[in-house]
């Protein structure tokens, strides 16, 4: 009895002892969190766990040291090694987790100017889910490898390590190459989070990257749920994963008669009345002239994705409200030409005011301004030599 009692006496004071250590230890890195950031986050996440390790651990050396023998002593000494394997797992990984969120805080996505930070938050969160999973791993391979009957089965286990590994192989062969695509995603830099994609059809926001799926927030709020294979075996469009600027058009047909010059005056006109667009690109141009009518294309540019396609709604509208308000003979038409006894032909219509020889910038895309010619040299190709130019002209 007397045994019994030093032993919980033991205990007792071992578990009081860690616990006033680990406060101790707590308030002087509170005290010198406010000067820094890192020992703040350590206070804040890594308390619990380690006070969890360092009263488990106590606790276990005072029945190792100050405990006799009693019924079930070697259930309690395994039960507390247990715990003490499962509580050191849980401050490294809340020490781990420290540190990823001290690389976050220093890489902000709310800016305009947000790849690098975006690039970083993605590799960090698909490191965090690596971190996290191998922990558990290798946490529950060190507490079963502490039963002697595990530590037996090792030895047949290891012996047939290599059917066992092509059977897994073959069952998890898609969620093996879903894992390994998202490592290739989160350091190829093909996509990152909140970059805007267009997959499927659908044009939304990367919400969520993980290591077997990635989720699109579509631009009405659905959710588009693809295995992350998908963006590393097809094609997809990402908009922001040079810069978030990007160009736009806006399409209208109206008739032949139709004035380019005072058109492409209202563009620029809505264009610079509109604190959507960012001044870099507003250009109107004749797509097409065919059927009777002619196809116009408004190319405006502006800051991000979503901005972008209310400028484009915005120059359409004011396009076709220019169009019915000043020349509404200028809509398309339908011609049809019906002649009873003799055909005959009209007239020459008169001929049109003649315009400035000199070109305006918004009628030019790959040329005119400073903007045009980066296009043009991105877009033009290599120049051809000029005996092969001469060639072409012989023939």
């Amino acid at each position: 009895m007397t045994s019994v009692l030093t032993a919980l006496l033991a205990v007792a004071i071992a578990a009081a002892a860690a616990i006033v250590l680990v406060e101790v230890v707590h308030r002087v890195v509170r005290r010198l969190g406010r000067r820094s950031t890192l020992l703040n986050d350590l206070a804040d996440t890594a308390h619990k766990p380690f006070l969890a390790t360092v009263t488990i651990f106590a606790v276990q050396q005072a029945v190792r040291g100050f405990a006799g023998p009693f019924p079930g002593r070697a259930v309690v000494l395994h039960v507390l090694i247990l715990l003490v394997i499962a509580a050191v797992a849980w401050l490294v990984g809340a020490l781990l987790l420290v540190l990823e969120d001290v690389a976050l805080a220093r890489w902000r996505v709310d800016v305009p100017d947000n790849i690098k930070a975006r690039r970083v938050k993605t590799q960090v969160v698909m490191l965090r889910r690596v971190t996290v999973a191998g922990i558990v791993v290798l946490t529950a391979g060190v507490m079963l490898m502490t039963f002697p009957d595990v530590r037996a089965l090792g030895a047949s286990v290891l012996a047939s390590a290599g059917l066992i590994s092509v059977i897994a192989a073959l069952a998890a062969q898609s969620t093996l190459g879903n894992l390994i695509a998202g490592l290739q995603l989160a350091f190829s830099d093909a996509v990152r989070i909140d970059d805007v994609v267009v997959v499927e059809g659908e044009w939304g926001r990367i919400e969520e990257l993980t290591l077997t799926y990635v989720a699109v927030q579509i631009w009405d709020d659905r959710r588009l749920i693809l295995p992350t294979s998908y963006f590393t075996t097809k094609p997809f469009q990402n908009w922001t994963r040079t810069g978030s600027a990007v160009l736009g058009t806006a399409e209208i047909d109206v008739d032949w008669s139709a004035p380019v010059e005072p058109m492409r005056a209202e563009l620029r006109a809505v264009c610079e009345g509109t604190e959507l667009w960012d001044g870099r690109v507003c250009v109107l141009q004749v797509t097409d002239a065919v059927g009777g009518m002619i196809r116009l294309r408004a190319l405006v540019s502006a800051h991000d994705a979503g901005t972008l396609w209310d400028l484009r709604c915005l120059v359409r509208e004011r396009l076709v409200a220019w169009v019915f308000e000043h020349r509404r003979d200028s809509l398309p038409r339908l011609r049809a030409d019906v002649a009873q006894g003799e055909r005959t032909l009209p007239g020459p219509a008169a001929p049109e005011p003649a315009t400035d020889a000199k070109s305006s910038d918004e009628a030019r895309v790959f040329s005119g301004a400073g903007d045009g010619d980066e296009r043009a040299v991105v877009f033009g190709g290599p120049e051809e030599p000029a005996n092969s130019a001469g060639s072409g002209m012989r023939q």
